[in-house]
């Protein structure tokens, strides 16, 4: 069994006695350079965690017969090296001892109760993943990737419409370097950034629930207009950590909108110009790992992959053959939805109820708009859904 230790920056002095001993008592010491130092020489092999991260697991492997035991931070389970130790040989061949990590020793210093807060990383990911988050009063406490985080979060906030919210740097928390600055004064790659989040007079802060305004997406009129996108995700049911496919994806709403939700979503689009618009919406709109096919579908569609849970098709609804390798390419109890607003989209769509079922419904909107000195009701062309459920 591998044991996997939580160790903060007051090193050994803070550790328990079992923790003690079983470093003690052990035969390799794996870890990063810093873990490492926090601990005198007992005997035992040391190894530094490879780069990539992927090929610790070899090493691990080949030390399987001997009392291997792991240095990590705080809480070795939360954005930890765990996780991913688990991932690799199961719950029942690691043990976890955790430490008070960096997130409850911030909230502990800032006085912030830690069920009002939400815990994010930018440690290697984009820093556009926490415009997803921003709400006016939310708490966000952010393991930084090193000392330029704290000024990248203070420019999305700023970016974004949040830059009266309030920030904090807490630097080293734990070990005696610990320390309480803002942004301009932050010297260290150890750090959590804290923000109260506080919105700028006017903003109209962007809900997590699908129908985001039309405006809020970058696009050439290709878009899946808002309140047809609002019912057309209902009728997908987004649910987390389920994948999407986005076929025909324009400016790639849909995608976004699930990705919102908590989904992962997979946007197919043939055009060049629009390919740059869904990464951009994507990035501005707090989901930048959304990943993105180029290409045409049925050809560009990633059959070798594990099938969707979902399928929207908003165009090519009357490509030769794409909506039933779309709804092959579906695992048991996917669903497929597919609009269309043509009479020869209309009759791909009615084929395809005849040979699977579901549901088929006409959506039609009016919008108030003026017409001179007066008003009258102007309505979109209407849409016509299919909604499948594949046994």
């Amino acid at each position: 069994m591998i044991t996997v230790i939580g160790i903060g920056e007051d090193g050994l002095d803070g550790l328990c006695p079992a923790a003690r001993a079983l470093i003690d008592g052990a035969e390799v010491l794996v870890g990063g350079a810093r873990h490492l130092a926090m601990i005198p020489a007992n005997g035992a092999e040391r190894l530094e965690w490879a780069s990539p991260f992927a090929h610790s697991r070899a090493l691990l492997e080949a030390r399987a017969d001997r009392r291997v035991v792991v240095l990590a931070s705080g809480e070795p389970l939360w954005f930890g090296a765990a996780a991913t130790l688990i991932g690799w040989f199961g719950a029942d061949g690691v043990a976890v001892l955790p430490h008070p990590g960096a997130f409850s020793l911030a909230a502990a210093r800032l006085g912030w109760a830690l069920q009002d807060c939400l815990f994010l990383t930018i440690h290697g990911r984009p820093v556009e993943s926490l415009a997803l988050h921003l709400a006016p009063g939310r708490r966000l406490l952010v393991l930084a990737e090193d000392r330029a985080s704290p000024a990248k979060v203070a420019a999305l906030l700023e970016s974004r419409g949040f830059g009266p919210s309030r920030v904090a740097v807490l630097e080293h928390l734990g070990g005696p370097g610990e320390r309480l600055t803002d942004v301009a004064g932050c010297t260290s790659d150890l750090c959590v950034v804290a923000v109260e989040c506080v919105a700028e007079r006017g903003l109209r802060p962007l809900s997590l629930v699908p129908g985001l305004p039309d405006e809020a997406f970058e696009h050439d009129g290709q878009l899946t207009k808002r309140d047809i996108r609002a019912t057309t995700l209902a009728a997908l049911a987004p649910t987390p950590g389920q994948v999407l496919w986005d076929v025909g994806a324009g400016c790639g709403s849909i995608a976004i909108e699930w990705m919102r939700a908590g989904g992962h979503a997979i946007a197919i689009e043939s055009k060049p110009d629009r390919l740059e618009r869904i990464a951009r919406n994507a990035a501005r709109l707090g989901v930048p790992n959304l990943e993105i096919i180029a290409g045409r579908a049925p050809d560009a569609l990633p059959l070798d992959r594990e099938p969707p849970h979902a399928i929207f098709v908003g165009g090519g609804v009357s490509e030769a053959g794409l909506l039933d390798i779309c709804w092959s390419a579906l695992g048991r109890g996917g669903r497929l939805v597919a609009n269309a607003v043509t009479m020869e989209g209309e009759a791909a769509l009615v084929a395809l109820y005849g040979l699977h079922g579901g549901e088929m419904t006409r959506l039609s909107v009016a919008h108030l708009d003026r017409v001179g000195g007066f008003h009258a009701w102007h309505p979109a062309l209407p849409v016509t859904r299919y909604v499948g459920w594949k046994k």
